[in-house]
Parts: C-alpha cells; sequence; structure tokens
C-alpha cells in the first residue's frame, strides 16, 4: 500500500471501485508476502492503497488543478498535520476519506455538511483535479487533498485520536481469491485506523461486492477498540442519509446488485 515516500505516478489510481476495472499492480509488487527489493533484500510486503492504471486528466481538471491546487492540495510530510492552519478555522469534526474517487460523493458530503473540515486522500491525478473542480464550483472551504498513499498519511500525519470520523467508500474488492490479502481493509490497517479515532468517533465503510462485505465485517468486528452501531441480525447499517448514491451505484441497483453499509464506533 505504501510508496515508499515517493510521489504517485501520473497514472497512480486508488483501488476503488467506481475506476477502471483493470490495471497493472505496482512495480516489485508479487503475489507471495514478500518482495524483492532492488538491493535484492526480500522485505514484508505491505498493502498498497492505491494500484497502477491508466488515466489522464481533462483540460478542466488540469485548469482546476493550477488555480486551486496551491490552496486545497496539502503536501505530504512526516509529521502531524496542523489542522486549524490547514482549513483556516480549529474545533471542527474532523473527517478523513480515503480514495474518493472523482470526488462527488465528497464534494456532496462536505456541502451537507459545512461545519466538518474533509481531509481526503487520493493519489489519482484526475481524481484529484476533478474533486478541485467541484471545490470551485460549489464552492466549498471546508475540504483538503493529500495526494499521497492513504497508509503513510494516516501513519505520520494523523496523530492518536485526532478524528471525528473515518469514510472509505467502494474500496477496490480484489474479486479473485489469490488477491484478497490487497484488499485496503485488514485488521492491522483497521486497527491504525481505530487508534487515529476519537473515543466515540466513526468508521464507515460502503462496498457492493457481498464477499468482501462480509470481510469488512468480520475485520471490523474483530477489531477490540470499535463496536457495531447497528444491531441487525445481519450487522449492516441502513445507507446514511449523507452519503449520496453513485452513478456507479445507481447503475449496479438498476442492475439488481446489493450495496452494504458498514458503521461502526469506537468505543
Amino acid at each position: 500500500m505504501t510508496n515508499h515516500g515517493h510521489p504517485p505516478a501520473d497514472d497512480a489510481q486508488p483501488a476503488h471501485d467506481d475506476a477502471a476495472a483493470t490495471g497493472a499492480t505496482p512495480s516489485n509488487e508479487q503475489d507471495g508476502d514478500v518482495y524483492v527489493g532492488p538491493d535484492g533484500v526480500a522485505h514484508p510486503r505491505r498493502i498498497r492503497s492505491f494500484v497502477r492504471r491508466a488515466g489522464r486528466s481533462s483540460e478542466a481538471q488540469k485548469r482546476a488543478f493550477d488555480a486551486l491546487g496551491p490552496k486545497f492540495v496539502l503536501p505530504y510530510a512526516a509529521q502531524p498535520l496542523d489542522w486549524p492552519a490547514a482549513f483556516g478555522r480549529d474545533g471542527a469534526p474532523r473527517i478523513l476519506e480515503i480514495g474518493f474517487g472523482m470526488g462527488d460523493g465528497t464534494a456532496h458530503i462536505a456541502k451537507l455538511r459545512p461545519n466538518d473540515d474533509f481531509l481526503g486522500v487520493e493519489v489519482h491525478e484526475p481524481g484529484v483535479g476533478a474533486l478541485l473542480k467541484l471545490i470551485g464550483e460549489t464552492p466549498l472551504s471546508n475540504v483538503r487533498i493529500v495526494q499521497h498513499d492513504a497508509v503513510e498519511v494516516v501513519e505520520h500525519m494523523l496523530p492518536a485520536g485526532s478524528l471525528d470520523g473515518v469514510h472509505i467508500f467502494f474500496p477496490d474488492p480484489w474479486h479473485k481469491k489469490r488477491h484478497h490479502k490487497r484488499r485496503l481493509l485488514q485488521p492491522p490497517f483497521v486497527a491504525l485506523l481505530a487508534s487515529r479515532l476519537k473515543s466515540g468517533g466513526y468508521l464507515h465503510c460502503a462496498t457492493d461486492w457481498q464477499e468482501y462485505a462480509e470481510q469488512m465485517l468480520e475485520v471490523l468486528g474483530g477489531e477490540a477498540s470499535l463496536e457495531n452501531t447497528v444491531a441487525t441480525a445481519d450487522g449492516y447499517a441502513p445507507r446514511p442519509d449523507y452519503r449520496p448514491v453513485t452513478k456507479f451505484e445507481n447503475r449496479g441497483l438498476r442492475l439488481g446488485h446489493g450495496v452494504w453499509d458498514l458503521v461502526f464506533r469506537k468505543r
């Protein structure tokens, strides 16, 4: 999942179900539990929050990036984020979104919740440009973006107990069984996210892949510091009003596909 501190390539795209369905995995990534680096040394393989895919920014996205990037795109730094300086205010609830795709959902939620500050993490440059375009058109003042690998952002920029919420919507389900270990929602990363939540903070995930929903439910339920916010027999939550139904999701619903929301809270 990590890009080892290097800026993402121009064709980097998040492991996100709304994105293209095919693409090459990053260099050095193999199906085993280790990879061999250029130094010839075997290293434990870490899950990546993105995969390499083709994709180019439109002219409108490039213009938005040039005009609004300096204000709304924050540089990655291996040190705690200064939220008041980044957002120009203090005391607002802080929400992290990992892999926002083309940003439609992020912009929708940020408009509905102007009193919350949203930090979106995305490596795919067209997606960053698309969200910046929406920020300018709406306009929005409560969204900032970090164009970097999510694991390193969470590890180094977000201190323990600093978040009020985390959104992960439609991450890549990695359909093939041998690729399941590449899924974002694994116990170590869920534990890391939980450590960054304040007491009472929430983690909201959504997927349209039932088997992944079942794994998410197992992994989230296995994290001792989290508790499910619903008491239904299946453990899944109704879609919260703030999460919009995306075009991709609508298409799936018309075809009879299911969508599963999971909302857990920090004890």
